[in-house]
């Protein structure tokens, strides 16, 4: 009897020993996390290429090794920082098939299934980017035809304001998913199209990051440096709106410089209509600072000069004559009224101006049929972003402009006389009359039409018989500058070639 009650308390005591040893396993393993960072999911684009694609995340055992496995062959590794990072690069495999990715640690190993290697491009801006899917005139088809688009996977950053730049996500609206019913409705419909349009031309997968937010200022998307280069600073707040300086920079950009991107596109621009000269300096100064802060921390992986596409602003009203949308315009292109040019190097537009919806449910500032923006962007993408050749992917622009006072007409050449012209109307057009040898510029008054009297292959000439040359002079030319310049399609100056329209222009000079 003494012996069989010995024989239970020494299994009463193992039990016991065990029970303790499992629960601290089970606090150690709970004390010792080991993650990737929650950009990182199943179904993700991975950007493919020499340089390879940065994968980061967070473990709490300081200095451990991390090991990185694409399909079980080693492809990376590294060592937690004293701040709990890891971060190491992966080259793809050399296909468009799906790969798993494993990191490997002293805590265990975590996986990410169904990967791609292609080009991930980030999509922000104000609500014209986040102008979702569901909202197009043919919502139900873009929706229907995704199953055709497999190799096109989206990602949506959650909105989220900080006055202090955010090391990682925050919030997260849709993790990486493949296009359908569920991802596809409320994802943005320029950002889609673009990935979409793109995919026909390009043979590899494509991630689309979705980082916008409505109603919001080019300086919420700046971070202080780029702000200090135009000489904005903000004052010192304690609350925080979605147009607080840098707010939208510290929760939605920074957190993802870590990560490897071929490109962004930007559609933004309507919050800043007040204020084109500051635009000017601001947006060239957005472009640098993303491109040397994606470069910095995604460990050289993103390029530092990757190809920014923007939207130029499209129409709003129907009967407002001027406002600050022409200026603004301008500005969107450092006043040279084309990119890329020496102040935006690698940067390409799409011209939208005369893609009005007036009768838009949403507003006409928010047009339904971004298709033809889509199209217009990817064009250019292709010549400034992928380096195709013969690509003509540019409306016409002027590069001569012939005053004969006599007949009182200006003849203005485009494209020095290279490129044959659509010519849709004869508005658009004005003169500025001025007092004798004063130029003109955006903020003069004393502009008037100057509407077409006839053109030719490459150009166009305009009635300037509005300006009495007695009293006054012509102190310049501008092109569509009035907030909603044509109906749909139908402004003056297109390229027959490729149907594009010509972008805003205007020219200071005494004439």
């Amino acid at each position: 009897m003494i012996h069989n009650q010995l024989g239970k308390r020494n299994v009463e005591m193992w039990k016991h020993i065990l029970t303790i040893s499992l629960l601290v396993l089970l606090h150690a393993i709970r004390a010792n996390s080991f993650s990737f960072s929650p950009y990182y999911a199943n179904h993700m684009v991975l950007q493919r290429g020499p340089k390879g694609a940065s994968i980061w995340g967070h473990s709490t055992v300081h200095g451990d090794k991390v090991q990185l496995y694409v399909n079980d062959i080693l492809s990376g590794s590294t060592t937690v920082d004293s701040s709990g990072i890891w971060q190491s690069k992966v080259v793809n495999p050399g296909s468009n098939k799906a790969a798993v990715i494993m990191a490997s640690s002293s805590v265990g190993n975590i996986t990410l299934n169904d990967v791609l290697f292609g080009d991930v491009w980030l999509c922000s801006g104000q609500s014209n980017m986040e102008f979702n899917v569901n909202g197009l005139a043919n919502s139900s088809e873009e929706i229907n035809d995704a199953s055709n688009y497999q190799n096109i996977r989206l990602f949506h950053v959650g909105h989220h304001t900080t006055l202090t730049a955010d090391g990682d996500l925050n919030s997260i609206a849709k993790p990486w998913a493949k296009p359908n019913i569920g991802s596809l409705p409320s994802f943005s419909a320029v950002c889609w199209l673009y990935g979409k349009y793109l995919s026909t031309h390009i043979n590899r997968p494509i991630g689309l990051v979705e980082s916008n937010w409505g109603g919001t200022r080019i300086e919420a998307w700046s971070s202080p440096d780029a702000l200090n280069a135009c000489a904005r600073t903000g004052r010192k707040r304690r609350a925080v709106s979605p147009n607080t300086m840098s707010a939208l920079w510290n929760g939605m950009i920074n957190p993802l410089l870590k990560n490897t991107i071929y490109g962004a596109i930007w559609y933004q621009g309507e919050s800043n209509a007040g204020n084109s000269d500051g635009y000017k300096c601001m947006f060239p100064a957005m472009i640098d600072d993303w491109r040397s802060k994606f470069y910095a921390n995604s460990l050289h992986t993103t390029d530092p000069k990757f190809p920014f596409g923007f939207v130029q602003l499209a129409a709003w009203r129907q009967s407002v004559a001027n406002s600050g949308f022409p200026a603004l315009r301008w500005s969107q292109t450092a006043n040279n009224g084309q990119v890329p040019n020496a102040r935006q190097q690698n940067v390409f537009m799409a011209v939208s101006m005369d893609l009005p919806d007036f009768t838009s449910p949403f507003g006409s500032i928010h047009p339904r049929l971004k298709h033809d923006i889509a199209a217009r962007l990817v064009l250019s993408a292709l010549a400034v972003a992928y380096k195709e050749t013969g690509v003509s992917y540019q409306g016409p622009y002027p590069t001569k402009f012939t005053p004969h006072h006599n007949t009182n007409t200006i003849i203005i050449e485009y494209d020095h006389g290279s490129s044959p012209l659509d010519i849709r109307t004869s508005d658009n057009f004005e003169i500025c009359c001025t007092t004798r040898n004063h130029v003109c510029s955006k903020h003069d008054v004393g502009w008037i039409s100057a509407p077409m009297k006839s053109h030719d292959t490459s150009t166009v000439t305009i009635n300037t018989s509005g300006c009495q040359l007695g009293q006054h002079s012509i102190g310049g030319v501008r092109y569509a500058w009035k907030e909603s310049p044509c109906p749909f399609k139908q402004c003056a100056v297109y390229g027959a070639g490729n149907g594009l329209p010509g972008p805003p222009f205007i020219y200071s000079a005494h004439l």
